[in-house]
């Protein structure tokens, strides 16, 4: 395991965080679950049917001790969850809807994680992006001064270590949305170790193009500024010259970064998607996320492509996301 992860086991060992798994049926979540009770690091909740799910363990030769296994249509607290719900949705949802939507297992799991019961979620080996997301948009939302979610990716090479956002969820940022996404960014930074220095990337450095997606980028900087004027952030930079110190000497002399960023603001999804996939694919960088930022509790979503490593460590993100 990378000294990324060694850090992240430091800061949840002894923790006693309680992550919940509505997928507890599946494979590779069984087998993450029981590694990480096992080792003491957190306290495993499984949804599901408990017959059901022990008896896939069983077939799997999984020992479940130390994970609890939740059911919806059995749950005591339910009805205690569904008032929660439709005091939380304020009129969107009665309380027949409720019930009906908390035996959805991300719903009823969501609901733990709002009420406290867990201290994050970790979903999608079985289920889209939509299907985490949503609940944790209606559920949980978003924190103070954040009005969207975003996608990171934290990149890894060897020692390097570097931070891509958003290239997850919002299509067309704005400068509101750049600007929390680089407040954002640097937090997720900051619980891996990285003293974050925060670059919003464009076509364009320090007015080199003009254009409205320039300009949004540049208008983003005074945004991000006030809202946490004690972050190193600047822009709007071509990536050579956030990057790369003699560039940066050149094409932006007098910029508060000297080619020395490690957090970068895409100016879209489409720059972001295509950006992490490039420095994974040709540079070979381990791109570990997306990790959702900018909610009040940690909630996390999988690649239905993901195999129980995956899960073991997007459970431990989300565990340091817990701890304050």
């Amino acid at each position: 395991m990378s000294d990324l992860f060694q850090t992240l086991r430091k800061k949840v060992t002894g923790q006693n965080k309680k992550i919940v798994f509505p997928e507890g049926l599946d494979e590779r979540i069984l087998e993450a679950a029981a590694k990480l009770a096992e080792e003491g690091i957190i306290a495993p909740i499984l949804i599901g049917n408990k017959e059901q799910v022990e008896q896939k363990a069983k077939e799997l030769s999984i020992d479940l001790r130390g994970a609890a296994i939740l059911d919806p249509d059995t749950y005591e607290k339910f009805d205690e969850l569904v008032a929660a719900f439709v005091e939380r949705r304020k009129g969107k949802a009665t309380e027949e809807d409720a019930k009906k939507l908390l035996k959805d297992e991300n719903y009823f799991g969501t609901m733990l994680v709002y009420t406290g019961e867990a201290d994050g979620l970790v979903s999608g080996a079985a289920h889209s992006t939509a299907d985490t997301v949503r609940p944790a948009l209606q559920i949980i939302k978003t924190k103070p001064g954040i009005k969207k979610t975003s996608g990171a990716f934290v990149m890894v090479r060897e020692d390097e270590r570097y931070v891509f956002g958003d290239c997850a969820i919002n299509i067309a940022p704005d400068s509101q949305d750049l600007a929390e996404i680089a407040v954002a960014s640097a937090e997720t930074a900051a619980m891996f170790g990285i003293d974050p220095k925060v670059a919003l990337l464009s076509f364009s450095t320090k007015g080199s193009a003009k254009s409205p997606e320039t300009e949004k980028v540049s208008d983003a900087l005074a945004i991000a500024k006030e809202k946490n004027p004690n972050l190193v952030v600047d822009g709007e930079f071509q990536f050579d010259a956030a990057f790369v110190p003699s560039v940066a000497a050149k094409k932006a002399p007098d910029a508060v970064l000297k080619g020395d960023a490690n957090v970068f603001v895409f100016p879209s999804l489409e720059a972001g998607n295509i950006g992490y996939k490039i420095a994974q694919r040709l540079g070979n960088f381990d791109a570990v996320g997306p990790i959702l930022q900018g909610l009040n509790a940690p909630v996390n979503d999988l690649s239905r492509g993901c195999n129980a490593d995956d899960v073991y460590k997007l459970t431990l993100i989300t565990a340091a996301q817990s701890v304050e």
